[in-house]
């Protein structure tokens, strides 16, 4: 991929939007990032992921909601991007049982503002050149077949996060016949690792680790989910950058991924493995207390990804152990509030 021309990312104080821009950063490209720092988590993470980026010479950020379609108009004409790549979102499955306003603003208001941005580009001299956006394991609900194949049907979303999701690949297929823009969907499976989410299972449960306090292992603790390391996501949207979408069978320029491990975890296993790392890494000096529950509403029971495309036409598999990816998070955590003087 040719290094001349700007990336958009939106995004990109958050989770998988840092580590990426980080990494394009690092490869010599120059990076626009959009965010609008709210607060659903602590922000004071986002700001740490944003003042590295900040310290780069490459990297412009602009703070706007996606959701505001005048600042993304604006922001597309001035900056006027090569590739983008969405990943904004209101996150969280459990979250949006409770507030699906926010869904529908950022994840289905806010991805249409994107597809328009990147339909209008048409209309001059620096159209878009490929869009790649964030979809979710989600989207399986409770299928019962596996391994998950882009391939299945996923009609019956269990969450509303998992219907967003499913629109925005709805939307983005029509936009891609419609106006010819090479599309590139990723669907994400269970995403851990340093500086990450503090909503994620993981990050929660070492929090309550810290505290003392119980954590809670819904459906008994008889729950399976595809870990995927951060750094393997990031290497899969890398590669999937590389190569725009040329026609499909039906003369579509739209294609669509899973990322994942593909080698679910059980979650008592992934818990004991969270333990070692932490007490490893001085986090804690003991297991945790549990607590066993049954399953909430919005969750599944397995997810576990299918990625003979992506190995097919990238020559990429997501590799990395799971006593690898917990232990760098743990080494992370150790020394990032270590460093605040709290846990």
């Amino acid at each position: 991929m040719e290094k001349n021309g700007n990336i958009l990312i939106t995004g990109a104080a958050g989770f998988i939007g840092f580590f990426l821009a980080k990494r394009l950063l690092e490869e010599g490209f120059f990076v626009v990032g959009i965010d609008n720092m709210n607060a659903y988590y602590d922000v004071g993470l986002k700001e740490e992921r944003l003042s590295e980026l900040l310290g780069q010479e490459a990297f412009r950020f602009e703070r706007a909601d996606i959701a505001d379609a005048g600042a993304v108009r604006e922001i597309f004409q001035r900056v006027r991007p090569r590739i983008v790549v969405n990943l904004a979102a209101q996150a969280g499955v459990r979250y949006s049982i409770t507030n699906p306003d926010s869904y529908i603003t950022s994840n289905i208001v806010g991805f249409y503002n994107i597809l328009e941005a990147c339909r209008h580009s048409c209309d001059g001299a620096a159209k878009v050149e490929h869009l790649i956006y964030a979809s979710s394991s989600s989207v399986y609900g409770q299928n019962r077949k596996v391994p998950y194949s882009t391939q299945d049907r996923v009609d019956n979303p269990v969450s509303l996060y998992a219907a967003t999701k499913k629109s925005n690949e709805l939307m983005a297929h029509a936009y891609s016949k419609l106006y010819d823009i090479p599309v590139t969907g990723l669907r994400f499976f269970t995403v851990y690792g340093p500086l990450g989410r503090p909503d994620m299972a993981y990050f929660g449960f070492t929090q309550k680790m810290v505290r003392q306090e119980p954590i809670q292992l819904f459906n008994y603790g008889d729950m399976y989910r595809d870990f995927t390391y951060i750094d393997d996501i990031v290497t899969g949207i890398r590669k999937v950058m590389e190569n725009a979408p040329g026609p499909n069978g039906d003369g579509v320029r739209y294609r669509l991924y899973n990322i994942g491990s593909s080698s679910p975890v059980n979650l008592l296993h992934f818990v004991e493995v969270l333990e070692n790392c932490l007490m490893k890494a001085g986090v804690i000096d003991r297991p945790a207390q549990k607590e066993y529950l049954p399953m909430q509403p919005g969750d599944v029971y397995q997810t576990f990804a299918d990625v003979t495309d992506l190995e097919r036409d990238f020559g990429f598999c997501p590799s990395t152990p799971l006593e690898k990816g917990l232990e760098q998070f743990a080494e992370w955590y150790a020394a990032y509030y270590a460093d605040r003087g709290r846990k």
